[in-house]
């Protein structure tokens, strides 16, 4: 597994006063750092080493994000209310629903 391909974050955590190291795919993890330099070369080798650990023990090994297929389709139950207003919003707007909803979650 190619570690290099996981979606790795730098955030600010104003608790430890430190730039945080974050990887996506491995949310358990973290590398606390001075710099976000640092903080980003810190969680890139834990990640790399936390991989070859699970791969040594046979656990499953998370696929990185940006190598999903994604659909582009996805479903979200709504109450029936909001349904009706996205429904009646569309038509006032002579688009379809979804065409409104992707715009709206775009936004």
């Amino acid at each position: 597994m190619n570690t290099e391909h996981y979606t790795y974050r730098v955030t600010w955590s104003a608790e430890d006063d430190k730039h945080v190291g974050l990887c996506a795919e491995l949310p358990s993890l973290s590398w606390l750092a001075n710099t976000p330099e640092e903080a980003l070369a810190g969680i890139r080798v834990m990640v790399a080493e936390v991989v070859n650990e699970m791969t040594a023990a046979g656990e499953a090994i998370p696929e990185p994000l940006a190598e999903r297929n994604y659909s582009g389709e996805f479903r979200v139950r709504i109450p029936p209310a909001l349904h009706r207003k996205l429904a009646m919003d569309a038509q006032e707007q002579q688009v379809r629903p979804n065409r409104l909803v992707s715009a709206k979650l775009a936004a």
